[in-house]
């Protein structure tokens, strides 16, 4: 299995940036990595959903975990490369505010994993920064 980590921190609070996530329809607006985000029901564990990237690419992926101002888990499932994906999505109340840390972890073959992995996350220091910048100006 690969795994990385990757932390951020910015000044609004967790309810703040849960906020900002729980409207997967609206990440394309802070996040440049996403042309939109097909919603197949609520903003909850279980639920199916359809990122499409910039370049019309559709990644079906599914919600694993959801819970209020804490984060999320999104599952996605890649036939083709014969992985799995998992981002995990976690939120802790810091003094300054919050610290967002996003978590992926691919299962399956060597070298795909890696190659998938580093493909899944070369924009999470980027997507945190927009992301908390998000945040912080829904609380001005």
């Amino acid at each position: 299995m690969w795994t990385v980590e990757v932390t951020g921190e910015c000044a609004a609070t967790p309810a703040r940036v849960f906020s900002v996530l729980a409207e997967p329809e609206k990440w394309s607006e802070w996040n440049e990595g996403v042309l939109r985000i097909e919603m197949h029901g609520a903003f909850q564990a279980g639920t199916t959903a359809v990122m499409v990237l910039p370049d019309s690419t559709r990644l079906p992926f599914r919600f694993a975990w959801v819970e209020a101002d804490k984060g999320f888990e999104d599952v996605t499932e890649v036939p083709d490369a014969g992985v799995v994906v998992r981002v995990r999505h976690e939120l802790s109340p810091t003094e300054r505010g919050t610290k967002i840390t996003y978590r992926c972890e691919v299962d399956g073959p060597e070298p795909v994993a890696g190659t998938v992995g580093a493909a899944v996350t070369a924009d999470f220091a980027d997507v945190i920064a927009a992301l908390g910048l998000r945040a912080e100006q829904l609380g001005e």
